[in-house]
C-alpha cells in the first residue's frame, strides 16, 4: 500500500519544526465519564442557523428542526445523531418533493408504505416524529452502529451509506445544539475515553491509545507487520501521537468498502489517517469504525482525537494497527512505506510514550 505518498510542501515541514515544544502538558485530568459526556448548555432553538463545513444555512435548518422535534419528543441525543446522519443520506437535508418512486421529504418517506399522506411527509415536524417513532421501537438503538439503526428504521437498497455522515451530522447537531463538541451532549456519540488524564510529554508525543500490545512488529507469514496492534473495545478514541499534518485521511482503496466491519480475508487498511511530524516522522492509524474526525490537509496537535477504534480492513476484531515511521520526507513528497517503518515500541519509549500500558 504507497497511498501515502503525498507532496507536502517545504513550508508546511518548516511549520511543523516550530511545533515541538519541550513541555509536559496534561490535556484533561477528567474521569471518562466526565470526559465523554460533559454537560453542555441545552440545545436552542432560537440559535442562529449559519453553514457548519459543506452544509448550507439552509441544510442546517432542516438539521435543526429534527433536532427541535427530537428533543421536544424527549428523544436522547444520540436518536439526533442518527435522525440528522439518514435525512444526510437521503435527502442531502432537504425537504424534497420527489425522490425515487413516491419518496418524499427529508427522510425521503413513502406514502405508500403507510409513512404518511404526502403533505404530511412534507411536513419536517411530522416526518421528524415518524422516524423517532420507529427508531425508538428497536430495542437497544442507542448501542447500535448508526448504519445498523439507521437501515433498521429505513430499510434502504444502501444499506452501508449512513455511517458515511456521522462525523459530519456530530458537527452540525454539535452546531445547531449550541455546544462546542458533540463530547459536550451526554450520550451523542459512542465514543468511549481511555481512562487517566492524557498527558504529552517533553518530547511532544503522547501514546494513541491505552492498551497493552498484542501481535508486534516483524515479519508474518512471509510479509512485515510494519506497526503494533492494540486491542480495545470498538468506538475507543484514537488520538495523534504528536503534532502535525494530515496527509492522507480515508477509506484505502484496496479495501473497497470501509463502511462494513473487515475480515483476515479483507484488504488494507479499511478506514485509516497518516500524519507528518517534525523530524521527518510519520505514523499511521489503521482499521478506523468510520471516517476519520480529521481530513486531509489538516494540523492536528498532540492528544487530539482523530478517529475511533474499529475493524474495517484487514482485520479480525476491534483494534488499532499502529505504525510509526522516520525520513519520511524527501523534498517536498512524504511517503509512509514498510522500507521507512520502524518498531513503535523503542520508538514510543525513546520519547517517554510507552505503548503498552493500560489505562
Amino acid at each position: 500500500m504507497n497511498r501515502g505518498r503525498i507532496g507536502l510542501s517545504v513550508a508546511v515541514i518548516a511549520a511543523l519544526l516550530l511545533c515541538v515544544v519541550p513541555v509536559t502538558v496534561v490535556l484533561t485530568d477528567d474521569t471518562p465519564a466526565a470526559a465523554c459526556t460533559a454537560t453542555g448548555p441545552s440545545p436552542s432553538s432560537t440559535s442562529k442557523v449559519r453553514a457548519v463545513g459543506r452544509w448550507n444555512a439552509e441544510q442546517v435548518g432542516s438539521a435543526a428542526q429534527i433536532v427541535a422535534v427530537g428533543r421536544q419528543r424527549g428523544v436522547p441525543a444520540r436518536g439526533w445523531i442518527i435522525a440528522v446522519a439518514t435525512a444526510m443520506v437521503e435527502s442531502s437535508l432537504r425537504n424534497l418533493r420527489g425522490g425515487d418512486r413516491d419518496s418524499l421529504g427529508l427522510f425521503q418517506q413513502r406514502p405508500s408504505q403507510g409513512w404518511g399522506t404526502p403533505a404530511q411527509i412534507l411536513d419536517p415536524v411530522y416526518a421528524s416524529g415518524k422516524f423517532y417513532d420507529k427508531l425508538l421501537r428497536i430495542d437497544g438503538w442507542e448501542r447500535l452502529p448508526l448504519t445498523v439503526a439507521a437501515q433498521r428504521v429505513q430499510v434502504s437498497a444502501f444499506p452501508d451509506r449512513y455511517g458515511q455522515y456521522e462525523h459530519d451530522a456530530e458537527q452540525v447537531v454539535a452546531a445547531v445544539a449550541g455546544v462546542t463538541t458533540i463530547a459536550e451532549l451526554p450520550g451523542a456519540s459512542l465514543a468511549t475515553c481511555p481512562g487517566g488524564p492524557v498527558t504529552v510529554a517533553a518530547s511532544g508525543w503522547t501514546v494513541p491509545l491505552r492498551a497493552a500490545v498484542g501481535s508486534g512488529y516483524g515479519p508474518r507469514a512471509g510479509r512485515l507487520h510494519a506497526g503494533v496492534d492494540l486491542s480495545v473495545p470498538r468506538n475507543t478514541i484514537i488520538r495523534a501521537a504528536s503534532a502535525g499534518q494530515v496527509v492522507w485521511a480515508g477509506c484505502d482503496p484496496s479495501t473497497g468498502n470501509c463502511d462494513i466491519d473487515g475480515s483476515p480475508s479483507t484488504r488494507g487498511c479499511g478506514w485509516y489517517v497518516d500524519l507528518v511530524h517534525a523530524g521527518g516522522y510519520g505514523t499511521r492509524y489503521c482499521h478506523l469504525v468510520r471516517r476519520p474526525d480529521v481530513a486531509e490537509g489538516d494540523t492536528v496537535q498532540a492528544g487530539q482525537q482523530i478517529g475511533l477504534v474499529g475493524t474495517s480492513g484487514h482485520s479480525s476484531g476491534p483494534h488499532l494497527h499502529f505504525q510509526t515511521h522516520q525520513r519520511v520526507c524527501s523534498g517536498s513528497r512524504c511517503d509512509l512505506a514498510n522500507a521507512n517503518s520502524t518498531d513503535p515500541v523503542p520508538f514510543m519509549r525513546h520519547r517517554s510514550a510507552a505503548l503498552g500500558e493500560r489505562g
